[in-house]
């Protein structure tokens, strides 16, 4: 029989492997998603693609809740709408679409932004206060942003218009992190994530239908590396990596899992570059410093924030505590 302490303890390293794991997936496969994507886009239209890969990994997902015994409610489909709509119709189909036109290290650059984004939408709405080190990181970030978008980004491949619209799906991934704190999402794993997959998948091949993306499209006419990269973006993109993300978002700080957001782009543009030929200009790399030390600070001032609420909150705690002692001095 085994000790309760080797119990203990074999079930903190089973932890700690998951979360290994785990941050390996978001860190590693979301970092070469972004090739992936580019390479399904070339022979397939870029929201069928989307919808595709949504509807096959959510249904995967929210299939096998089910046989575990999860039952959706309406306030779980409520839930999976909005988030699906911002995470995926928005986020992921700006992305998809944005990839025809601009290099997959390119786009995981500007997808960087979005801690930028989740920052001042959480302000706006109330929910934190932007510190003197935040805003010189969101000022830095517009730096970083703006070379990205200056008359060098149109080089091969690489247009205005997809760079704005990878921002645009940056912004809508931010707002889906933003919204899916308030709103019910399922607390089962499997079904936080499959809910909003399958919501969004219905939307996007909407919108493909709306577009005439099916009638463009022709699946003989579809490479094998569109296949691959589309089945890749299925697996690991979407059932394992998101998966992992959710996981993460229920065990372990929001500002821990977002650093996701270092690791991508680095992966992105190292693959781009290795397996895809694109550029690694200068201006690449300053821009690319520019906005990864502006999501270091913003992290850093969101952790300044922290502190400064924990410190208010234990001096009110005192105060009070306090209180019934001065009035019997009194």
């Amino acid at each position: 029989m085994i000790a309760p302490a080797s119990q203990s303890a074999s079930s903190n390293r089973a932890y700690k492997i998951q979360l290994a794991l785990a941050f390996a997936a978001i860190y590693l496969v979301w970092g070469s998603t972004y090739l992936a994507i580019r390479y399904a886009v070339e022979t397939i239209p870029p929201l069928v693609a989307a919808g595709i890969r949504h509807t096959i990994a959510g249904s995967v997902l929210l299939g096998w809740a089910v046989a575990r015994g999860f039952r959706p409610k309406r306030e779980h489909w409520i839930a999976g709408i909005a988030v699906g709509a911002l995470y995926f119709l928005v986020g992921h189909g700006s992305l998809h679409w944005a990839e025809q036109y601009v290099g997959s290290g390119l786009a995981a650059l500007l997808i960087a932004t979005e801690p930028m984004f989740i920052l001042l939408l959480a302000s706006m709405t109330g929910q934190q206060r932007i510190s003197r080190t935040s805003a010189f990181g969101l000022a830095l970030g517009v730096v970083g942003v703006a070379i990205l978008m200056g008359p060098a980004v149109t080089t091969k491949g690489s247009t205005l218009l997809g760079v704005i619209a990878v921002l645009v799906g940056s912004l809508g991934w931010a707002g889906g992190v933003v919204v899916s704190a308030k709103v019910k999402l399922p607390t089962d794993a499997l079904a936080r994530t499959g809910v909003p997959l399958v919501c969004g998948a219905a939307m996007l091949l909407i919108a493909g239908g709306l577009t005439g993306e099916f009638q463009r499209m022709h699946w003989a006419s579809i490479t094998l590396r569109s296949w691959m990269g589309l089945a890749y973006l299925i697996v690991f993109g979407s059932i394992v990596a998101f998966t992992a993300y959710t996981w993460l978002l229920q065990r372990i700080p929001p500002a821990l899992v977002a650093t996701h957001t270092y690791a991508n782009p680095v992966v992105a543009v190292l693959l781009g570059w290795l397996l895809a030929s694109e550029a690694l200009s200068a201006r690449v790399v300053v821009a690319s410093a520019a906005i990864l030390s502006a999501i270091v600070l913003i992290r850093r001032g969101e952790r300044e924030v922290e502190c400064d609420a924990k410190a208010r909150a234990s001096r009110t705690e005192f105060e009070a505590q306090l209180e019934p002692a001065v009035r019997r001095v009194s």
